[in-house]
């Protein structure tokens, strides 16, 4: 199966007065499993609908392999589209539900048989070709919608958040299966979500999405430790924000007055916004924690001396809500056993190594 790209260029979308996609720019490289990450509204399925063909933009040009497919109907498209309540035939067998594609364009009886059987096998099910989707599992029944979607042998795998009505456990081990099965089919993949933690452990690249923009786009690990902005930092994943004015700029340095903690000083990176406010922002895991008064302090860190408002026992770790000056500042830190839990009200110093820390528009 050849391996496609699918590119938007400047593509727009309204209902009346409502934009619900403004000016997308995406660019989705043959073979990769690409993530489209937002809250609801952010219009990431409203874009996966509109590749599929179920909504027209009413701007801008859709790609496929280089070709613009913007007013091609959706059963001309060759793309496959698993939904979010997999659409079953209730009163269809496992493997004429499979085989329904391939039956309405018909092909050989012969062809169907073979066709259907490997896609049964490759997604564990051959054993349960004869059964109904009301006499199987929710792991099953999206293994079948999947089975159903790729036999039909599309360019491009649309996923519009296939795992949501699973339990926990099943999702985890349904997004190991996804990727595995992409990863040897090699199709060009979007999977919508809303869950982060899904996105980064499938996604070979990522785009956050908010209010019909794209905000950003790259792997997971860069957008986990290089957001552009407090949007993206707090979608993805947890950020401390804490809000600053720019005091003094150097060719080397930055430094900023933190509202209730005072001047702090770090070095001038190429990511520092302009402008003479910013957020200074790090995440909550890459907090060291001492308890007591600040004394004799390690110079590697940027400490911020505080009071223990709050805890959280979550079993690997422990989150404390730390109160500095007027800002609150949350801390993750390890747990093991026979560590004891820091009191609220203990007196401790924050520290925060300045290559963890990002500076944000604000």
């Amino acid at each position: 199966m050849k391996k496609v790209s699918v590119e938007c260029r400047n593509i727009r979308l309204a209902y009346g007065k409502n934009e619900v996609l403004k000016d997308i720019n995406l660019t989705i490289e043959p073979g990769e499993f690409f993530a489209l990450l937002g809250p609801s509204g952010s219009g990431k399925s409203t874009l996966l609908r509109l590749i599929a063909g179920f909504n027209q933009h009413n701007s801008g040009q859709l790609l496929i392999d280089g070709k613009d497919i913007g007013n091609m109907p959706p059963h001309k498209r060759n793309i496959g589209m698993v939904f979010q309540s997999y659409a079953l035939w209730p009163h269809m067998t496992v493997w004429d539900n499979v085989a329904f594609g391939l039956v309405e364009r018909k092909l050989p009886r012969a062809e169907v048989r073979d066709k259907v059987a490997s896609a049964l096998e490759l997604v564990g099910l051959a054993d349960f070709a004869k059964r109904r989707p009301n006499q199987l599992s929710g792991g099953q029944q999206q293994r079948v919608a999947l089975a159903r979607t790729t036999v039909i042998e599309p360019q491009v795998l649309l996923l519009d958040e296939p795992l949501s009505n699973l339990d926990q456990k099943l999702r985890v081990q349904m997004r190991q299966d996804l990727l595995s099965l992409q990863r040897r089919l090699g199709i060009t993949t979007i999977f919508v979500t809303h869950d982060q933690e899904e996105a980064m452990t499938t996604a070979d690249r990522m785009a956050v999405m908010d209010q019909g923009v794209v905000q950003q786009v790259g792997a997971p690990a860069t957008l986990f430790d290089f957001p552009c902005n407090r949007f993206v930092a707090n979608f993805v994943g947890t950020m401390n924000v804490l809000n600053g004015a720019v005091k003094e700029r150097s060719a080397s340095s930055i430094t900023l007055h933190v509202e209730g903690i005072g001047d702090v000083n770090l070095p001038l990176t190429p990511d520092v916004p302009e402008g003479n406010s910013m957020a200074l922002s790090f995440r909550p895991h890459t907090v060291q924690l001492e308890s007591g008064n600040m004394g004799k302090m390690d110079a590697r860190y940027l400490w911020i001396p505080g009071k223990v408002a709050r805890s959280e026992f979550l079993g690997e770790f422990t989150r404390y809500e730390i109160d500095a000056g007027d800002q609150v500042i949350v801390a993750d830190q390890a747990h093991y056993a026979g560590s004891s839990l820091l009191m609220p009200g203990a007196p401790v110093a924050v520290g925060v190594e300045p290559a963890q820390i990002r500076l944000l528009p604000v």
